[in-house]
């Protein structure tokens, strides 16, 4: 593409980029092209293995840059440390069972939410490990959070069939997200902040208005248990994976179903956009029905074949060049997001691996078991 027809192009329909920024937008856009033109060939290798807890983990994630990242166990704490050194910076404590969610504000970082199952959420400060607010009206396990985009509001799905939103400044409740008849297991917020969707054992996921907390529309079509959902990244569009073995897609302006994939062989166990939202990863619980689509035409552009498990997670590096999968099997593997080509095995765990997680330079994995 020609950077400069491309910036006057999207110029005319955006005001922000004024006369005296065009120069800046055309050299971030060449900048971008070579990024994408860059060879990649990015061999992962065994860093470091950390014995985090004593009970098993929950989750791992990471900060925007990738400089620390935290974990959460049923031994009831979040861990924080340092990618670098491996370091374990500081312990939250103060939880009364299973600390199951986590989730740094990105991309600030200077906050870290928790969700126990002992039904509280809580808020710390990521430098100092201070609980600001313990969040607290589930009447059931927290099992999902997440930070809007403005790290304004910390949401949290229960098994109550609730979700909340909480002010982060004040410490109090803003709105409950109540019209599901079953637990929510996932909540996800758009690139915007204006929208968050739940997804429920009810067979439905929701769409609300996070300003008035109004549910803008059900969207109603699997069979199964939601297990994952996701907005692509301008918003358009809602991706669901079931364990009716189908992904659907959804026109999130609308809430009307667009297409169903569905060649899959067991249940979906998690999809996602990539960060571009031109393509869809889905991971299946037999570990043989793991696809990639194609976001526009729906096609079925590459199987990723290999593994001997069920796969939990999946994920795209932030460039989408790159897919991680983690699985029952003991390992997470590497793909090439175009052609399904499995481009490296990580081993080293003795047991099933759960969460896998890109920083954002994509130069840095954590797999967590």
């Amino acid at each position: 593409t020609d950077a400069i027809a491309l910036v006057e192009e999207i110029q005319k329909g955006e005001p922000l980029i004024t006369a005296s920024c065009k120069e800046h937008v055309i050299h971030l856009v060449r900048r971008l092209q070579e990024k994408l033109g860059e060879k990649e060939d990015h061999k992962f290798y065994l860093f470091k293995v950390l014995r985090a807890h004593i009970l098993p983990l929950t989750n791992v994630a990471f900060n925007k840059s990738g400089s620390r990242f935290i974990t959460g166990s049923y031994d009831r704490t979040c861990k924080v440390w340092d990618t670098a050194s491996g370091e374990e910076l500081r312990t939250l404590e103060g939880h009364g069972n299973v600390v199951y969610a986590i989730a740094f504000n990105n991309p600030y970082g200077d906050k870290i939410a928790t969700g126990s199952f002992d039904k509280t959420c809580k808020l710390w400060s990521t430098e100092t490990g201070k609980c600001y607010h313990t969040f607290r009206g589930h009447s059931a396990e927290i099992v999902c959070l997440s930070f809007n985009p403005q790290s304004t509001l910390v949401a949290t799905g229960s098994m109550d069939t609730t979700a909340k939103l909480w002010d982060i400044e004040k410490g109090e409740e803003i709105v409950t997200l109540s019209g599901h008849s079953a637990e929510i297991i996932v909540l996800s917020f758009n690139t915007t902040g204006d929208r968050i969707i739940t997804g429920s054992f009810d067979h439905t996921v929701a769409v609300w208005d996070v300003g008035t907390g109004r549910m803008l529309h059900t969207l109603i079509g699997h069979r199964g248990e939601i297990s994952s959902i996701q907005f692509n990244w301008d918003c358009s569009l809602i991706v669901t994976g079931s364990m009716d073995k189908t992904c659907m897609l959804w026109n999130a302006v609308t809430g009307t179903h667009i297409a169903t994939l569905a060649d899959q062989s067991d249940e979906i166990l998690n999809v996602c956009f990539d960060y571009a939202g031109q393509r869809i990863a889905t991971a299946s619980a037999d570990g043989k029905g793991t696809r990639v689509y194609n976001a526009e035409t729906k096609k079925c552009i590459a199987k990723l074949e290999g593994h001997g498990g069920e796969i939990s997670k999946i994920c795209f590096n932030p460039k989408g060049n790159r897919i991680l999968t983690a699985s029952s099997d003991k390992t997470a593997r590497l793909w090439d997001a175009a052609t399904g080509h499995c481009l490296q095995i990580l081993e080293g765990h003795t047991d099933e691996i759960f969460s896998c997680v890109f920083n954002y330079k994509g130069n840095i994995i954590i797999t967590g078991n």
